[in-house]
């Protein structure tokens, strides 16, 4: 008899986590056919559509705004419990990317009632809860439907200083590029659903994915000004997410592929194929605006790398990235690297060195 510890939950899954994301091509299509979508803004939306920032920022008064989120997607571990806590800290992670605290969550839920134990939802719930609370915020309720796949997340609620929101249309020419976490979970999520990731890589990825990115905003709200742009990496993988940056700031970038911290293991899962159709969709997005030089293809898949939960990429002025990166490495932050930096160039255009 199948019992609920059984259940492999990945199995359940057509993609893993944020590789699960439509395409940025695929959201450019959907949004150009979408009516009103240029509209007059409101002028208390400080942050909307326009730049394909990480969450909406909407002023209440002069000294006060909301952030605004929603995530969710499908089982990227078999562990419910760790499903839950993956998919609400990637969540909670975009008020972090705007400088801002969340103050209250509500439950995403789809779930086939036929399909599998509820036990299960309430181990996942569980989860989520669990990293709400411990981000200082509350699960004020929420909404489930049934479904064939199961998906989980969170819509956010956050607030923010109207004058220290961070975004990601910022970044200046000279601006040192810097990430807090490293890169390839997408990979090991793909061996995972193809049984091919070992026990202690997915506890890694799982140490990874489950680390919120409060420090790291702590750490910018500590450079104050020097911090000209901020934005989450996840479905779009790093390239495809400083891609969006460096349109909404107007310049490129270059980039130093052997700075950019990766998982120990990942390579060797690279090898052997374990590539996400949503890091494959990634890099063939980005790959007209990037000049890959003499990179391997394999080093650009990971470049590409759907990521979820991932760490934060900041534009910070040069001369304060040091303090930045040692700032931290203090805070026990899982990775801090300077990986490039911001140069004038055509919007989006990225040289990989």
């Amino acid at each position: 008899m199948t019992t609920a510890a059984d259940i492999r939950l990945t199995r359940f899954s057509h993609g893993a986590g944020c590789a699960c994301k439509l395409s940025p091509a695929d959201l450019r299509t959907v949004l150009g056919l979408v009516r009103g979508i240029d509209d007059p803004a409101d002028p208390d939306l400080l942050v909307g559509l326009d730049t394909s920032d990480d969450a909406a920022v909407y002023r209440l008064r002069p000294d006060l705004a909301v952030v605004v989120t929603t995530d969710f997607f499908t089982p990227v571990v078999d562990d419910p419990y760790d499903w839950g806590r993956i998919a609400a800290t990637n969540a909670l992670s975009d008020v972090y990317a705007m400088g801002g605290a969340p103050l209250l969550a509500l439950n995403l839920v789809a779930w086939p009632r036929e399909g599998l134990p509820f036990e299960l939802l309430a181990r996942v719930l569980d989860g989520g809860g669990d990293v709400v609370r411990s981000a200082g915020a509350i699960v004020g309720g929420g909404h489930s439907i049934d479904d064939a796949e199961p998906k989980y997340g969170l819509a956010v609620v956050g607030t923010v200083d109207p004058a220290r929101v961070l975004t990601n249309a910022g970044a200046q020419p000279g601006d040192a590029l810097v990430l807090t976490k490293p890169i390839g979970l997408g990979v090991i999520s793909t061996a995972l659903k193809r049984d091919a990731a070992p026990p202690e890589l997915l506890a890694e990825a799982v140490r990874v994915m489950t680390a919120l990115n409060d420090t790291a905003r702590d750490a910018a709200a500590e450079l104050g000004d020097a911090v000209h742009a901020v934005t989450d990496v996840t479905g779009f993988g790093l390239m495809g997410h400083l891609r969006e940056m460096l349109v909404a700031s107007d310049v490129g970038a270059e980039i130093d592929a052997g700075a950019v911290p990766v998982i120990d293991g990942v390579r060797d899962l690279l090898a052997a194929g374990m590539v996400a159709g949503g890091t494959q969709r990634n890099h063939a997005f980005v790959s007209d605006t990037v000049d890959w030089g003499h990179l391997p293809e394999p080093e650009q898949l990971l470049l590409a790398d759907a990521q979820t939960s991932g760490g934060l990429l900041l534009a910070v002025a040069a001369d304060r990235a040091g303090t930045l990166v040692e700032t931290l490495r203090t805070l026990e932050t899982l990775a801090a690297a300077e990986i490039g930096r911001v140069i004038p160039s055509q919007p989006g255009q990225v040289a990989i060195r």
